[in-house]
């Protein structure tokens, strides 16, 4: 498959971590198209939300290394004054090192590309984390920059408004919700949204490209911004030859140049589940750290949770909305509503195993995991008849990704090396496989409900 490769700047001082951010596509340099990634942000205000303290630090170097901390994700996290003052003070980080390691994640936006296909995406979370490590351990040593991940991992993982209160999120993979939240699975490229323990609907939607992976935790849901406003950053690419915005000019909502969509919904810094994507982006990589929806989707889910918020919002309200694309309103929820954003490769589904592919190379699908899976359900892998074994162990091989080259552990058919020696991995082809196990019938987490695939037109 033939495809275009374009240049995207992740330009995440676009985050503005201090207000509302979340990943947006900069504007076309020619015509506008709408199956481009996102980065950056509106300069729309939202309810304020205090940022949880971090969770307790930890020595489990393997625990820090599930979330992949690549320079991307550093280069957002330093559009906050308030996370460089911290690295000062609680990493004891010099001017000049913190000058070196901004410079060194701008300079990341520069490599990062996209293609119109993300069937045929370039680029592994693997690669941009060691990256990473190459780059940062000469600034500022190996035990500092283990710090820095570790850190950063932290404060990803809570994101501003996230609960600080672990035991309410499951304790177990695959745990169904008694309460009301929205639930994000993101190797299943699915969103649940459950109302007081009865899911009521699911979403098939865009993750966050493997170089900013959707992160996991538990976050809250506590506005709806329709038709924000955005304004570009001071970046090399906003003015570029044929560019049609400036840097600091406000660009209109609802303006073709906006690359935002009819609204987006912030569920902690520098994350957003929103709307301005194509149904081609859905199921597949589509954003920086983030759910994309299409406007279609979009308009569905916000009208259920802002329900679920104890907010009434009528299809004529969204009507009006989308009548007058040039002004910004905010619908801000009565109740905040838990968004619970997990990373489950291995789960047990209607009474069926499903392995999704590891698309952030976190090495989950192995043995170990399948094994503690099915021991939650009370069955042991031996208990399985052979067959069941065998297409088990089989799904996982082939779900799996070696995590030095991001390469599927089997033969490799869905990676290789393009001339400049960088790996290519494909996400084309299978992202799931299912196994009927007779012990696990009539277990395990609810299959979809009024699924919401992308592909419905827009009323």
């Amino acid at each position: 498959m033939k495809s275009v490769i374009r240049m995207i700047c992740l330009t995440l001082a676009l985050f503005v971590l201090l207000s509302v951010s979340g990943c947006e596509a900069p504007p076309p340099t020619a015509a506008p198209n709408n199956n481009t990634a996102n980065t950056t942000t509106a300069n729309t205000t939202t309810a304020n939300t205090n940022s949880a303290p971090p969770p307790a630090t930890g020595s489990n170097a393997e625990a820090t290394e599930q979330v992949a901390v690549t320079l991307p994700v550093l280069d957002a996290f330093f559009a906050d004054q308030g996370f460089e003052d911290d690295l000062k003070t609680k990493l004891q980080l010099t001017d000049e090192q913190l000058a070196r390691l901004k410079g060194i994640a701008q300079e990341s936006r520069e490599s990062l590309r996209e293609t119109d296909n993300d069937d045929d995406y370039k680029g592994t979370t693997t690669t941009a984390r060691q990256n990473a490590v190459t780059k940062i351990e000469p600034v500022i040593g190996r035990e500092k920059t283990g710090q820095l991940f570790t850190f950063v991992r932290e404060r990803w993982g809570g994101g501003a408004g996230a609960t600080g209160a672990a035991s309410s999120a499951p304790a177990t993979s695959g745990s169904v919700p008694t309460d009301t939240r929205i639930v994000v699975n993101a190797p299943a490229f699915r969103m649940d949204v459950f109302n007081n323990g009865q899911l009521i609907e699911t979403y098939k939607i865009g993750i966050g490209y493997p170089e900013f992976p959707l992160p996991s935790g538990l976050r809250h849901a506590e506005v709806i911004i329709f038709n924000p406003t955005w304004t570009p950053p001071d970046e090399p690419w906003v003015e570029a030859p044929g560019s049609k915005v400036k840097v600091g000019e406000t660009v209109k909502a609802g303006d073709k140049l906006n690359p935002l969509g009819l609204a987006k919904i912030p569920i902690g810094l520098p994350s957003l589940i929103h709307g301005g994507k194509s149904p081609s982006k859905i199921g597949s990589f589509a954003s920086h750290g983030c759910v994309g929806l299409t406007d279609a989707q979009l308009i569905n889910f916000a009208k259920s949770l802002a329900q679920l918020g104890g907010v009434a919002l009528s299809d004529a309200q969204i009507a009006q909305y989308r009548k007058d694309r040039t002004e910004t309103h905010q619908v801000k929820l009565s109740a905040p509503v838990p968004v619970e954003l997990r990373y489950e490769t291995i789960t047990v589904e209607d009474g069926k195993l499903h392995i999704y592919r590891d698309v952030y190379d976190r090495g989950t699908n192995n043995e170990e995991n399948l094994r503690t899976l099915l021991q939650t359900f009370g069955v042991s892998l031996e208990q399985l008849s052979k067959g069941e074994r065998s297409q088990a162990l089989s799904a996982l091989d082939q779900m799996s990704r070696d995590i030095v080259t991001g390469k599927p552990d089997t033969d490799g058919s869905n990676a290789n090396s393009n001339s400049s020696g960088r790996v290519t991995r494909s996400i084309k082809g299978q992202k799931e496989m299912i196994v009927e196990i007779a012990a696990l019938r009539g277990k395990g987490y609810p299959a979809p409900v009024n699924l919401k695939s992308g592909t419905e037109k827009r009323k």
